[in-house]
């Protein structure tokens, strides 16, 4: 931060320049430190080597700053020393308002020394050292804040590289003990495993928004929201589109889990799915595989916002596994592809489960309409909706379709939950 060698003529009060009182910073510098630690309730409570150490010495290059800046002079350096005492106290964790609190206590200790020589006709001096020394504080303020800000971007930085660094070591069944110890970060005995599926958000398909923007900022959410409720022990993998979680099971239960994706869906504004599982260090990385793969599925068929275990799921995983079975169940539905009223009508009343006077507020329709089309469903296929073999065969069907065409048919949607593709 340059400032000219004559910043404006020399401030006088009868006779001698105003900064006179400041001329001893080394002495007035001690005073003030004194007085911070009696009247700075915050100061009092920093280490005594940081008070006799970085606090006094930046007091009185603070104290040379102001009394050049009074003068009209130069302060080579000084402002850089002020950014570089600042970014140590940030690392050390000293509180930002502590140092601001303590900054504006000396100004008004350094305005009181100041006018000490002003008579009362030098109402001009006066306003011009008011003017100075708010430029001076607002300067100093900035500086410091800037160190700060920069400094603690970069301490969030290295712990995200750690912890980016560390799970990326776990999911891939690399040894983490020495890592661990490197990055400050404890290894849990075992962790829930959870798998996260992020939707598109609408607005990222609006042509008259940057869809990588919407995006981003709806990771940011996700990631704040995780950082709120987690507080620093997650370890995760994100994108835009999902990612991987490992929470240590020993201090998350299966409802907070719950809690934490109703959360996650609530930042992230869109129905975020999610299956866990737990495992030991070692058995991370095909725990993760297994738990991807079951999201995925769950994403693909439109399953509700919530968290699945593995179990929930093993009709649906045994269904996309590939044989003679499944191309065969995948076929049943395949004479509804020239009846598009007909597969959607069968997309709805599965998903409501089977319960023909939604399937008909849903469709707009009556529910004779309804019981019509199930009735032609049934001579199409081959399958009597109203037999349970038949319902059987059918949802398997449109669940091996759903997944193969990689859409989202609502087929594993939640009772109560707003069919997206009626209407």
């Amino acid at each position: 931060m340059a400032v000219s060698a004559s910043i404006a003529p020399f401030l006088t009060a009868a006779g001698r320049p105003v900064s006179s009182p400041l001329r001893d910073v080394r002495t007035i510098s001690r005073q003030m430190v004194g007085h911070f630690i009696e009247n700075v309730v915050p100061c009092a409570t920093l280490p005594g080597e940081v008070l006799d150490g970085d606090v006094t010495t930046v007091t009185r290059v603070c104290l040379e700053l102001t009394r050049s800046m009074l003068d009209g002079r130069d302060h080579p350096g000084r402002v850089e020393r002020i950014q570089a005492a600042a970014a140590g106290w940030a690392r050390e964790g000293i509180p930002i308002d502590t140092i601001h609190n303590a900054v504006h206590e000396g100004f008004k200790l350094g305005f009181d020394l100041v006018i000490t020589n002003v008579i009362n006709h030098d109402q001009e001096t006066v306003i011009g050292v008011a003017r100075r020394l708010t430029e001076v504080q607002s300067m100093i303020t900035s500086v410091v804040s800037m160190a700060y800000v920069r400094e603690l971007r970069s301490v969030v930085s290295e712990h995200h590289t750690a912890v980016h660094t560390l799970t990326s070591a776990l999911l891939g069944g690399q040894s983490t003990s020495t890592m661990a110890r490197e990055c400050g970060i404890e290894v849990a005995d075992r962790y829930h495993v959870m798998a996260l599926a992020i939707p598109s958000h609408p607005e990222e398909f609006n042509p008259a928004l940057d869809g990588n923007v919407v995006a981003r900022r709806k990771l940011r959410r996700v990631q704040a929201e995780l950082a709120n409720r987690c507080a620093g022990k997650v370890l995760s993998l994100l994108s835009v589109d999902g990612g991987t979680l490992l929470l240590p099971a020993a201090e998350f239960s299966g409802p907070v889990l719950d809690e934490l994706v109703a959360g996650l869906s609530a930042a992230a504004r869109v129905p975020v799915r999610s299956v866990v599982t737990s495992a030991v260090p070692a058995e991370i990385p095909c725990a993760a595989e297994q738990v991807h793969e079951l999201v995925e599925i769950v994403h693909r068929l439109g399953g509700p916002t919530k968290v699945y275990r593995p179990h929930e799921l093993a009709l649906e995983y045994q269904l996309t596994r590939q044989g003679p079975a499944r191309d065969y169940l995948s076929s049943i539905v395949d004479s509804l592809e020239s009846h598009p009223e007909l597969l959607h009508t069968l997309e709805v009343y599965m998903a409501t489960n089977l319960q023909r006077s939604r399937t008909a507020r849903e469709l707009f329709v009556h529910t004779n309409t309804v019981d019509y089309r199930l009735k032609r469903i049934g001579q199409l296929t081959g399958f009597d909706l109203s037999s349970v073999t038949g319902i059987c065969y059918l949802r398997a069907a449109l669940l091996i379709r759903a997944q193969r065409a990689g859409n989202t048919a609502p087929v594993l949607r939640a009772d109560g939950e707003a069919n997206s593709r009626a209407g």
